[in-house]
């Protein structure tokens, strides 16, 4: 069970800057990925396994104020808070950015959207195989990739909880030198394939809810079940735990 009170959780965007430069796994945290690791062991090791963890929704801060939590985040900071942070400042010194997760046609929009936003980075990317597991042979040559890039930056983008388990179990792998995230849709969103909520959903909270009437079908179990699921798991939490 991952325990919400325990967890060491980035409190702002200022904190986020004062990381040091070096090699950091960052992970985000929302009320999905928070209940899935409730009984995905791999997942929660994930988590609490990264470098930091940033509180991507709003329901996670209020959370941890309901539980009394050691870690009491001031701000949202979701992927694509992280993602336009980091990529900003590499852009200021210039440097290299990997990209590995999602489909060639989106990793050359990414490429072609990159040169005219951030112009002092070179983009490179790797798209893996469509399965639920990679093979042996599979996970070598995305390591091999990664390590002949020697990114100054690094996404991973393959959906939780794939994308964390794959960059934790694989870390000590990876010979770089530099930030990674696991920013799931933000390929997509950089990328323009998907449209994220408008400033206003975002602001009030409701971006789930954004994304719910985009994509009822995919995103119906994930919000309209998983979140009382999350209300109850903070409840059990703060009164049992």
């Amino acid at each position: 069970m991952l325990l919400l009170k325990d967890l060491n959780i980035v409190c702002s965007k200022k904190d986020i800057l004062a990381l040091p430069r070096k090699k950091l796994l960052i992970n985000t945290l929302n009320a999905h990925s928070f209940n899935v690791a409730q009984h995905d062991e791999r997942f929660a090791k994930a988590l609490v396994g990264g470098d930091a963890l940033i509180p991507d929704g709003l329901s996670i801060i209020k959370a941890c104020g309901w539980v009394k939590a050691k870690s009491r985040p001031v701000e949202r900071i979701a992927g694509w808070d992280l993602f336009c942070l980091e990529m900003e400042r590499l852009n200021e010194t210039g440097g290299r950015c990997f990209f590995m997760g999602s489909s060639e046609k989106v990793l050359d929009l990414i490429q072609k959207r990159a040169k005219e936003v951030y112009p002092n980075i070179s983009v490179l990317t790797y798209s893996p195989p469509f399965k639920p597991e990679f093979s042996e042979d599979d996970n070598k040559a995305i390591i091999r990739a990664i390590n002949e890039a020697k990114p100054d930056l690094l996404w991973i983008g393959m959906t939780a909880p794939k994308q964390e388990k794959w960059a934790f179990e694989h870390w000590d792998e990876l010979q770089i030198d530099c930030h990674t995230g696991t920013v799931g849709a933000v390929f997509d969103f950089f990328a323009g394939t998907k449209r994220r909520a408008p400033l206003w959903w975002q602001t009030h909270g409701l971006e789930w809810l954004y994304r719910l009437f985009m994509e009822p079908r995919r995103m119906w179990q994930r919000y309209v079940l998983g979140n009382p699921l999350f209300v109850w798991n903070v409840l059990r939490q703060k009164f049992f735990a």
